[in-house]
């Protein structure tokens, strides 16, 4: 059966898209536009109550929360495509470490560099300065703390790609895409990285969705 990806080509979005690829699992996507507000319809709040994106239907089964969406994947199809969890349950650990650390510490650092540098234009925001310069330092201190990670591991969790790799993948590109992306290529050891997640063919794949019309 194929799984159903509700959402525009957004970051959130493309998490699930990646890590379906990776896990070999057939998937369609299902337009949902936000600039007119579809993610606020009554059919849609059905899915997801809080009227964000992405969600998935996988026959019967409805799930939000793109990383949520990526651990159940991970799971449900562990011994389908690549292992994404870790093979033992200290790796499984160090996994859930790293993607606690993207959630809690990265993201909301990079989120306000792309929408203030990127978005702010299609969604009729002004760019707030003095909140991307709070957000570079602060953004720089969480690099600072993946290079020294990095210069000792090739991947987050060890010496394995896993979801806490591929959950940075979107908002990585981003800000690699804006005058910030020297916060990324200026750390040999994350720049390096960097390069080896997104030249995964499961990236790629997602990025030639993102051009693609409509």
């Amino acid at each position: 059966m194929v799984v159903k990806v509700y959402g525009p080509m957004c970051a959130c979005a493309k998490r699930v898209m990646v890590c379906l690829t990776e896990k070999e699992v057939e998937f369609e996507t299902i337009p949902i536009d936000v600039f007119k507000g579809k993610h606020k319809d009554p059919e849609y709040l059905k899915l997801q109550p809080f009227g964000v994106i992405p969600v998935i239907q996988d026959g019967d089964y409805t799930l939000y929360e793109s990383r949520a969406i990526m651990r159940y994947y991970s799971e449900k199809y562990r011994s389908q495509g690549v292992e994404l969890l870790g093979k033992t349950i200290e790796e499984r650990g160090i996994v859930e470490q790293w993607l606690e650390v993207e959630a809690q510490n990265f993201h909301s650092h990079a989120y306000n560099l792309s929408i203030h540098l990127l978005f702010a234009k299609p969604f009729g925001i002004t760019p707030d300065l003095k909140l991307i310069e709070e957000s570079e330092a602060k953004l720089e201190k969480v690099l600072n703390i993946y290079e020294e990670r990095l210069s000792k591991n090739k991947y987050l969790a060890g010496d394995f790609f896993s979801l806490a790799d591929m959950s940075h993948l979107p908002f990585t590109d981003y800000i690699v895409n804006t005058e910030k992306g020297y916060l990324i290529r200026d750390r040999k050891h994350v720049s390096a990285w960097w390069n080896d997640i997104s030249n995964r063919p499961s990236w790629k794949k997602v990025v030639e969705m993102d051009k693609a019309p409509i």
